[in-house]
């Protein structure tokens, strides 16, 4: 299996009652993006109205994909009090948001128990995206023989 060509991540907290600046306090980093409910949005094809207020910390893209790294860059810049992240998690959607992008068919990707451990004991559920590759290979025929 080769390995994974390419990941992105961000995490985000996501709540009607979320004000961005608390937020911020709490974790002790600046976010990449935050918006608030109600808040004009101006990016896209046109204006609308943000339903709910978030806050998102984006770790650079990786090539090839890097999931432990990225999720160590983003984890590394925020506070490790987990009396903060559970009072988050009590009131927010907290979730690390990846996507995964394979050149071809029959790429894989691990998470090491490390990473996997901080996301649980911070309260980050772990949502993937996976986006295939360019190849019109039938999938089956890079099988194991």
């Amino acid at each position: 299996m080769a390995a994974l060509a390419h990941s992105r991540a961000t995490l985000r907290l996501v709540g009607d009652d979320l004000q961005p600046e608390e937020v911020t306090a709490l974790l002790g980093a600046e976010p990449t993006m935050t918006t608030t409910r109600g808040q004009r949005n101006e990016l896209g094809k046109g204006p609308r109205i943000w339903r709910t207020g978030s806050w998102r910390l984006e770790a650079p893209d990786a090539e090839p994909a890097n999931p432990d790294g990225q999720v160590a860059e983003i984890l590394d810049q925020l506070t490790a009090d987990l009396a903060a992240w559970r009072s988050l998690a009590a009131r927010f959607r907290i979730d690390l948001f990846c996507g995964w992008f394979m050149a071809g068919s029959n790429e894989g990707v691990s998470l090491s128990p490390g990473t996997l451990r901080a996301l649980g004991e911070r309260g980050i559920r772990l949502d993937i995206d996976l986006y295939g590759g360019s190849d019109d290979q039938d999938a089956a025929d890079d099988a194991p023989v």
